[in-house]
């Protein structure tokens, strides 16, 4: 499948241990950045009652829903603990701080 790799920003967009939501044609994505500077970007809905996962607190890979206080794994947008569920993960990419994600080339020629 071909992807289409789409410019957000700057990885400086978004605070330590915060997050941003990008519209896409896809839907909403999160972009999450950890303590460590690291990068993720998931779905912005909870699997459970669709909260926005992008006004929860982030703490080391993980999101806690502001809903329901879900707790989903930035890396695998896997429910954690007894809840079920999960969100897709989307390719994301910091190249110099640029950061950049990855959409289905399908879904972006269809805007």
């Amino acid at each position: 499948m071909l992807m289409n790799w789409i410019a957000i920003g700057t990885i400086d967009d978004i605070p330590l241990r915060g997050a941003r939501c990008v519209k896409t044609p896809q839907g909403k994505i999160g972009v999450f950045r950890t303590a460590e500077n690291l990068v993720y970007a998931i779905e912005d809905h909870c699997p459970h009652k669709g909260g926005p996962l992008t006004q929860g607190i982030v703490h080391g890979t993980s999101v806690t829903c502001p809903l329901h206080n879900w707790v989903i794994s930035l890396e695998t947008g896997k429910a954690l603990g007894a809840d079920e569920g999960a969100v897709r993960t989307i390719p994301i990419r910091n190249i110099d701080g640029q950061l950049s994600i990855a959409l289905e080339s399908a879904l972006v020629a269809a805007e």
